[in-house]
């Protein structure tokens, strides 16, 4: 590429960034630092170090302009609508829902009274989910944000080795990224979206302390207003964020963080709440799921116990979700093979249509 062409494409960068700026909604100080870098690349070479600046510059440039500094989405605080939509959802737990239900009749009653949205009781705490695998704990902060209409965005604290995974790293650093809370916010593309922080107990034991630190400042409501990521390098106010945690147990939380958060004991099921969430829950939405119609899989009430319970007591409906879709699965298979038009399942034929792991049922 000779200087001529080289030169008429940096120009035409340039300009591209100079209307992303101009047209976003970035705080005034920030967009004279992005203008900043702006300038200082329209008086550089083309050399192939700048040419890297370049690459640098425009990916950071893109984040800001991206972040959804003024977007606020409004929230539904009907709480009759609300409890409505999770005894859809949701079977039973009937504590746990009307604690949720208690939680947004508060922010409802600070609206009407003109309380700032922003501003949250210090002593407010953090809903935290905790119980066994499969009992619940990521669909209900789903439904908090369906039933608010909030975004709702999942950072999965599984395995999370490094306090950079949520803070980022510095843009002197090559390849240098945002940390999870400003991408979520980016995903989301809204102030105010429910951020579930999923599984903070099981963090890399060495990272443990740097990591619950950081969380400390994102549940705090005197710190976070201004939390500062190492790769935005700004101060972005997380106030209006709905935070919600889960957890297998809280042994592995520090008491700083306990401290900010209610835990919420979630109940293991009994196999008598597992046939009817199985029955009216799993079952419908897993033959939507495998292009079956009602009228081609009916399960027999009877043999609901012996679906519900095939390796003895799970405390979730993991189990009970993979044996309900390895019988949609197998009767689907059945029916393009020609083999049958519809079936109704009965103690005589199940056998035939459980999942490989229940053959000794």
């Amino acid at each position: 590429m000779d200087t001529t062409t080289s030169t008429s494409a940096s120009v035409g960068r340039i300009t591209i960034l100079e209307e992303k700026i101009r047209t976003s909604a970035i705080p005034a100080d920030l967009r004279e630092k992005v203008l900043q870098i702006v300038q200082q690349l329209q008086l550089s070479s083309t050399s192939e170090a700048t040419m890297v600046n370049w690459d640098q510059a425009e990916k950071y440039i893109n984040l800001v302009v991206r972040l959804p500094w003024s977007t606020i989405t409004t929230d539904n605080l009907d709480l009759v609508r609300t409890k409505a939509l999770f005894d859809k959802n949701h079977y039973g737990m009937n504590q746990i829902k009307e604690r949720i239900i208690e939680y947004l009749a508060v922010l409802k009653l600070q609206k009407q009274q003109n309380t700032p949205s922003s501003v949250r009781s210090p002593r407010a705490p953090i809903l935290c989910f905790v119980g066994l695998v499969g009992t619940g704990k990521t669909t209900l902060a789903y439904s908090i944000a369906e039933a608010m209409g909030r975004k709702f965005i999942r950072i999965p604290f599984g395995g999370m080795g490094s306090p950079l995974d949520l803070r980022g790293q510095s843009r002197v650093h090559p390849d240098a990224e945002p940390g999870q809370v400003i991408k979520a916010l980016v995903r989301a593309q809204s102030r105010n979206p429910v951020v579930l922080l999923d599984e903070v107990d099981r963090v890399a034991e060495t990272a443990r302390a740097d990591i619950m630190g950081v969380l400390v400042e994102l549940l705090d409501p005197e710190q976070n207003f201004a939390f500062t990521d190492h790769y935005l390098d700004y101060p972005f106010d997380l106030s209006q964020v709905l935070f919600v945690a889960t957890a297998n147990n809280t042994r592995h939380i520090a008491t700083a963080v306990l401290d900010r958060l209610e835990p919420i004991q979630m109940p293991s099921y009994t196999d008598e709440e597992k046939i009817v969430i199985g029955r009216d829950y799993v079952f419908p939405k897993e033959i939507n799921n495998c292009g079956l119609t009602v009228q081609q899989l009916t399960i027999d009430e009877s043999i609901w116990p012996t679906i519900v319970r095939p390796l003895g007591f799970d405390a979730g409906i993991r189990t009970l979700e993979r044996t309900i879709n390895g019988i949609c699965r197998k009767v689907a298979k059945a029916i393009v093979e020609g083999k049958l038009q519809s079936i109704v399942l009965t103690s005589q034929n199940i056998k035939e249509y459980l999942p490989q792991y229940q053959s000794s049922v």
